[in-house]
């Protein structure tokens, strides 16, 4: 079997068969030949179109699959399969997997793996199942996975590798190169070799092109660097993504309170922090967080009806400011056809901005030092573009109802609204970071309150105002 990164191929009894096709799906074709083979317990066929498979492929394979035929795949493939595929799967998959396969497996299998994608397993277990998978475990791994676990959730702790090589800064190139090809533990992959001091506190690093370009005499000592921005072990992950990003590191040292090295981190980790942060982002902006493509009905309802019932009640707050006003619609039936436009138009002129406001707040590119700036900017672009889009509404409204004066009154409650949806837009956000609120699950309900609200009241009230309504 053939492995790249974007195309897999699997030699049957027939004919190669492809996991993916050229836009990168998985071909159900390649499906149905595992779930056939499933069907019939045949394990030397499962083993062919599967044992070859990257673990990401894999965890894509298991997605696809009916919920009965992923344990079977799993038993099939036997010592062939990869436990580290449950850290490409989506949780609730994963979850369901974990709770069917015997303790005994699970323990041999995740401790075989890196000791970071053995935490990011074992972490969402309830603590009994930790226990009892962690007691099946030798001494040594045991204990490295306690202490990874004692850290906070999401924290460098949590995510870093304690497999490492350090060495002492007296050793030659020479001793450090015949260590690394003798011993038995080393990681899978490693960019730095790490200087400690007898007490293991962190003294610098040697970068791998460093060491193989220097002659075998030469100390340790001579050639490191100052480590590259060491990351304390109970720091955010967030920050520790902001970090990689920002100097351009492929890894960086893990240490803990008294500064001696306990892990490292790798870029491979943190591009799947990135990835998981701004997923975060975007389906809070829609109360959707921690949403996954394979949750079940329960689970998805259970998800969204409360940020729904939240949503009702700022309808209901709108719907009671039309109300204050329903003589006055009773009169001109044309305010009730023209007023979903001021709110309407409020509301996603404010979602633009609030959009670029919690991405910025995110990545720390908005903060006390530039806040100002951008509060004035936002609120200005929506006075702009309230005067441009009054301009047009105003005139199409004037010839449809054949009165100017129903023009000059949505257009002037156009200006109104958008000029609220800017600043809202940015003070909501700003406002919620402020007090450590989440800004992308917690901003859009408060922004489309403020749009309704005020522009239900701004177009209404002018318009009873003008024409003497109500």
């Amino acid at each position: 079997m053939a492995e790249t990164e974007t195309d897999t191929t699997a030699e049957t009894e027939h004919e190669p068969l492809r996991l993916r096709d050229d836009e990168g799906h998985v071909v159900r074709a390649f499906v149905d030949a595992v779930e056939d083979a499933l069907d019939r317990d045949d394990a030397e066929v499962i083993r062919v179109l599967c044992s070859g498979l990257h673990e990401a492929d894999l965890g894509n394979l298991i997605e696809a699959l009916y919920p009965e035929s992923r344990q079977k795949l799993i038993r099939l493939m036997g010592d062939d399969f990869d436990y580290a595929v449950l850290t490409e799967i989506d949780d609730s998959v994963r979850a369901r997997l974990l709770e069917e396969m015997p303790t005994a497996d699970l323990a041999e299998g995740i401790g075989d793996l890196e000791s970071d994608d053995a935490v990011y397993i074992l972490e969402d277990l309830e603590e009994d199942a930790q226990e009892e998978i962690l007691g099946q475990m030798p001494q040594a791994e045991q204990m490295s996975l306690r202490r990874a676990l004692d850290y906070p959730e999401d924290s460098a702790g949590r995510l870093m590798q304690s497999d490492f090589i350090a060495v002492p800064p007296f050793w030659t190139v020479g001793q450090t190169i015949d260590y690394m090809r003798d011993a038995d533990d080393l990681p899978d992959e490693f960019y730095q070799i790490f200087v400690i001091d007898p007490a293991f506190r962190l003294q610098g690093a040697v970068a791998l092109d460093r060491l193989l370009r220097t002659k075998r005499a030469e100390t340790i000592s001579a050639i490191m660097a100052d480590t590259r921005h060491p990351v304390k072990a109970t720091e955010d992950q967030e920050e520790v993504a902001r970090l990689f990003q920002r100097y351009n590191l492929v890894s960086a040292a893990v240490v803990d309170d008294a500064e001696r090295l306990v892990g490292v981190l790798t870029v491979d980790d943190i591009v799947d922090v990135i990835h998981e942060e701004a997923e975060e982002d975007i389906l809070g902006l829609a109360g959707v967080r921690d949403a996954e493509i394979s949750d079940t009905i329960l689970d998805t309802l259970r998800g969204r009806f409360l940020w729904l019932l939240l949503n009702l009640g700022t309808a209901i707050l709108a719907s009671l400011v039309i109300g204050l006003f329903d003589a006055t619609i009773e009169q001109m039936v044309a305010l009730a056809i023209l007023m979903p436009i001021v709110a309407s138009m409020g509301g996603n002129s404010g979602t633009q901005t609030m959009t670029v406001a919690v991405r910025a707040l995110a990545t720390r590119e908005l903060d006390t030092h530039n806040s100002a700036r951008i509060i004035v900017r936002e609120t200005a672009v929506g006075f702009l573009n309230g005067m441009m889009f009054a301009v047009v509404i105003g005139v199409l409204a004037g010839f449809w109802f054949a009165s100017a004066q129903i023009g000059g009154v949505i257009g002037a409650a156009m200006i109104i609204n958008m000029v609220a949806a800017g600043a809202a837009g940015i003070l909501i956000p700003l406002m919620l970071d402020r007090l450590d609120i989440d800004p992308a699950l917690a901003s859009g309900v408060f922004l489309t309150t403020v749009t309704d609200v005020v522009g239900f009241f701004a177009f209404l009230g002018l318009a009873a105002w003008w024409f003497g309504l109500g």
